[in-house]
């Protein structure tokens, strides 16, 4: 019988669990293990505490020989990494002045990505997933949120989806699809957004069941894209066929984050644009919300009102939003740490948001802490202080990372 493995010892080592899903966290409500070890058997934690207590005779043991921190792998809960092409024209022309409304219209957007992503065979979107997964899984991001969105037809949103279902077997980080066949009204769909939705959820929605493709169906929520009114019968069937829902929410408008508590979703992203009439419905709702100050730094727009959500009350995670658009840099801990710095979030904050809070935004119980029964994904910063990693503001990276409680 394989023995347990003890890792350590960790100069530190913050566990993240036991702290609340809701709410303002000040850094002393973190638990901070000094001299730490970690447990691990079947790619489990067995148990987590002092290293020197740990220690048994029936163990084997993985030195860790010099200052480290320990933390939870990152969970990334909103990406668009499956894709093809670039849109570093829209870049420049955001740049020269031009909205992203005004891009859109002149063919640039989303859709100027749709039609790249169409002539990319799936192989293609594989290998592309793969790189932008390692790259990731480099940065300590152990779980990642996967959309696709970028097909817009039942057949190409298949590609799409069995694209990131085939890349989960050939990356070592897990990839969690979410299926985003409702980013935007196709522009080659000759009739209505409303029978656009019904094509899609009529056809594509019992493929995605039998094919156990995913369970979490997003929408995005806007002016470029879908009115409240247009999703109403779309979430319907969602959620009368047993599928999780998200919304891209309030970015530039209000009335997503509405129609994402009204549907009970999981998680509303985006946010830049809610007002304290929000702010409020979600701090008492238990849809989390998502951040993703990515988006905010390519579109130089503001940010999600973080603090304000916290101060409320609601439920706040940090995500990448990593696209070919809007959010192209990818970068989580050092995108996690500049919104830290606008909005004035604790240490604590920054680290839940891109954890356990994080974890639940994709309604995974098994991962965001480190503790007895959970996946052993975790990760070390070569310092003695956690607050060096925030400190760096993404520059500190982690000098190991640890899957299933094996390093690569």
């Amino acid at each position: 019988m394989k023995k347990p493995t003890l890792i350590g010892p960790f100069s530190q080592l913050l566990s993240m669990a036991d702290m609340p899903l809701k709410g303002a966290l000040a850094d002393e409500k973190l638990t901070v293990i000094e001299d730490a070890g970690i447990l691990v058997l079947g790619g489990k934690i067995n148990a987590v505490g002092k290293f020197d207590d740990l220690k048994s005779d029936d163990i084997e043991i993985e030195h860790i020989p010099s200052a480290t921190v320990c933390i939870p792998g990152f969970i990334d809960a909103h990406t668009h990494i499956c894709f093809a092409g670039s849109r570093a024209n829209d870049y420049a022309m955001r740049n020269s002045g031009k909205s992203y409304l005004e891009i859109a219209k002149t063919g640039g957007g989303i859709w100027d990505t749709v039609t790249k992503t169409r002539k990319a065979t799936q192989k293609e979107l594989v290998t592309g997933i793969i790189r932008r997964a390692e790259r990731q899984l480099k940065s300590g991001i152990t779980t990642i949120e996967v959309k696709s969105g970028y097909g817009l037809t039942v057949t190409e949103e298949l590609k799409m989806l069995n694209a990131i279902k085939e890349a989960n077997t050939k990356t070592q980080s897990d990839l969690i699809s979410t299926c985003l066949a409702a980013h935007m009204k196709p522009k080659d769909w000759e009739g209505t957004a409303s029978d656009y939705l019904l094509e899609i959820s009529s056809k594509l929605f019992p493929i995605l069941k039998s094919e156990n493709l995913t369970n979490r169906i997003d929408a995005f929520i806007e002016e470029s894209a879908f009115s409240p009114l247009d999703i109403a019968p779309y979430f319907q069937k969602a959620r009368a066929m047993g599928f999780s829902i998200t919304v891209h929410a309030d970015q530039f408008s209000v009335g997503g984050s509405e129609t994402a508590i009204h549907y009970n979703a999981v998680s509303a992203d985006h946010l830049e644009a809610s007002s304290e009439n929000e702010i409020a419905l979600l701090a008492k709702s238990n849809t989390i919300s998502v951040a993703l100050p990515g988006a905010s730094i390519g579109l130089g727009c503001d940010f999600t009102p973080a603090r304000k959500l916290l101060d409320a009350g609601g439920a706040l995670a940090i995500a990448s939003d990593h696209n070919p658009g809007s959010a192209p840099m990818g970068d989580l801990l050092t995108q996690a740490t500049i919104l830290g710095t606008f909005e004035k979030l604790s240490n604590a904050e920054v680290l839940a948001g891109i954890t356990y809070r994080a974890a639940a935004a994709l309604e995974l119980k098994d991962r965001g802490a480190l503790e007895e029964g959970k996946i052993a994904d975790f990760i070390t910063f070569p310092v003695a202080d956690y607050k060096e990693i925030t400190y760096h503001q993404g520059q500190l990276k982690p000098n190991a990372v640890w899957k299933n409680g094996t390093k690569i």
